[in-house]
């Protein structure tokens, strides 16, 4: 457990928060979390007490979907509102030969979309601490600073524009002489949520609190468990580190009801992209595929909301749809901020399922394209190569090649695993699927992308 502050400490005995009409939004995308790491969930590593209680005290959502099953165009996706392909945006940032060689820009563009920079222009103080990888590291040395997104303030890690110190003693990811330890970093990041939250008493606030944490490599804090090397991604080693996750949300929850503003914040709970390793899918309960894949277990993430002012506690969504661009839109019309006009939102307002209303069925499918899972490594390759594009469309998905080749169709709600294709079967139904998914594929990349 973190001890570099105590919350009595961090946030002051005698401390009060002037009430704010719109809610304070804290948005946790953990990284690389498959839909079973946690208990809720029907995972079974270890039992997610602060997790689940997000859920028994709000909504737990079954059918969300990141808008990729890797890190930077999932990022894309959910800070934009819109498919990340559009903006050239299709796998893991790297360095510049390698983004070329994924046909893809070297970070996201200002001119984006950007929720915070909205919510912001709707009044919102705004932080983001953590992950970005949206531009920035290796040789990228021109990504556009991360308050050009629309935040007041950041603290972030190697993969950003202008990483932490604290974080970054070494090029690379992480290392062993970083200040703030790798088992530490989660903690470090609720801390600086917590102050933050504090130090703007007058304004509701918004805060990306992206944890890199539950990636891999698995580093658990010695006092738990010696390991070295050779130890980070056996599942010994995830288990610690996933406990520890766990006990930085229960801090997280507990700090906001010191501060008095637990009532009024709108926590979102969820992850970039399904897991690597997958355990032989046991991160994924069973689900098809992993980090990588457009198969279930690399889409489809853990999704809680909780807000107690307006969200009944206690409530399971198993109905509804919902995809990472809705946030932007869906985050918008709860606050009463105008979305922008300069660039078409992909996700659709779906306000009324995050405060618990019924379900309301989508107005379009729901797209996604990753070419690069072929090369991906993984504890099960076989389930790592699989077609280029997917869309969801009612209870029917479909993958295919952006060749047109290799067509797979799944009835989600007979087949969640996916494991019969039935495309054979349907052939009308899988035609026009196909025939959808490869117009936008088409369209996509040739819009905003370079």
């Amino acid at each position: 457990m973190h001890k570099s502050l105590s919350l009595s400490l961090l946030l002051g005995s005698t401390f009060t928060l002037v009430a704010n009409e719109k809610p304070n939004i804290i948005i946790i995308y953990v990284d690389d979390m498959g839909f079973g790491d946690v208990s809720c969930n029907g995972g079974n590593f270890t039992q997610t007490t602060n997790i689940d209680k997000l859920a028994e005290e709000g909504i737990r959502f079954t059918q969300y979907y990141s808008a990729s099953p890797i890190s930077s165009p999932s990022r894309t996706g959910i800070t934009t509102g819109m498919y990340p392909t559009r903006w050239g945006i299709r796998t893991f940032l790297q360095s510049r030969k390698g983004n070329a060689k994924a046909h893809q820009n070297d970070f996201l563009s200002d001119k984006a979309p950007s929720l915070a920079r909205t919510l912001k222009e709707n009044g919102y103080a705004t932080g983001h601490f953590g992950k970005w990888h949206m531009g920035g590291g290796r040789d990228v040395d021109n990504a556009p600073a991360i308050t050009k997104y629309g935040f007041d303030e950041y603290k972030s890690t190697w993969e950003s524009p202008d990483p932490d110190p604290l974080l970054t003693d070494s090029d690379w990811i992480w290392s062993d002489t970083d200040s703030i330890k790798r088992w530490n970093r989660t903690a470090y990041y609720v801390d600086k949520t917590l102050d933050f939250i504090k130090r703007n008493p007058d304004k509701p606030c918004f805060v990306n609190l992206w944890p890199d944490d539950v990636h891999a490599p698995f580093v658990p804090n010695p006092d738990e468990l010696a390991t070295d090397k050779r130890d980070w991604e056996k599942q010994e080693s995830f288990t610690v580190v996933l406990k520890e996750l766990d006990v930085q949300i229960g801090r997280l929850m507990k700090g906001l009801k010191e501060l008095g503003v637990d009532e009024n914040t709108l926590v979102i709970f969820t992850s970039d992209n399904g897991p690597n390793p997958s355990y032989q899918n046991k991160r994924t309960v069973g689900l098809r595929g992993q980090k990588g894949t457009l198969y279930e277990g690399g889409i489809r993430m853990p999704f809680i909301v909780r807000w107690p002012k307006k969200v009944a506690p206690g409530q399971l969504n198993d109905q509804s749809v919902l995809v990472s661009v809705d946030l932007f839109p869906s985050l918008c019309k709860i606050t009463g901020a105008k979305l922008p006009c300069n660039y078409p939102i992909d996700g659709e307002d779906r306000s009324n399922l995050l405060l618990g209303g019924k379900n309301v069925e989508r107005n379009q499918p729901v797209f996604w394209e990753f070419n690069r899972n072929q090369s991906a490594s993984g504890d099960d390759n076989s389930q790592r190569v699989n077609p280029q594009i997917a869309v969801r469309e009612g209870d029917w998905k479909l993958l295919v090649n952006q060749d047109g080749s290799k067509v797979e169709l799944y009835n989600l709600i007979t087949d969640v695993n996916e494991t019969t294709n039935v495309a054979t079967k349907n052939p009308t139904i899988a035609a026009s699927m196909k025939k959808k998914a490869l117009a936008w594929y088409k369209k996509s990349v040739s819009e905003f992308a370079k």
